[in-house]
């Protein structure tokens, strides 16, 4: 059985990572655009946001203004409490 490449990134520690990014349009320096980026990743070091980031630089007109990015690992240890009582109601 073969897992999803999805999956199988999880298991080997990478997390989702959305990156909100700022850029200037070309002809109108003093406009900002937002464009939003979302894919797996490796923290710390992000290695596929700074792929896309390299690229955007050297292929796209829109000089960069900001990039703000959260990262969070989907599969993780499970968070649990342990119950001392319960309440039936009826």
């Amino acid at each position: 059985m073969r897992f999803s490449s999805d999956l199988e990134r999880q298991l080997t520690g990478y997390g989702l990572t959305t990156a909100h990014i700022l850029y200037r349009i070309p002809d109108f320096e003093s406009v900002l655009q937002t464009y939003v980026w979302q894919d797996y990743d490796l923290a710390p070091d992000f290695p596929e946001m700074q792929k896309f980031l390299n690229y955007w630089q050297a292929n796209l007109d829109g000089p960069l203004h900001s990039v703000r990015y959260t990262h969070q690992l989907l599969i993780g240890p499970s968070e649990w409490r342990r119950v001392e009582g319960e309440f039936k109601l009826h």
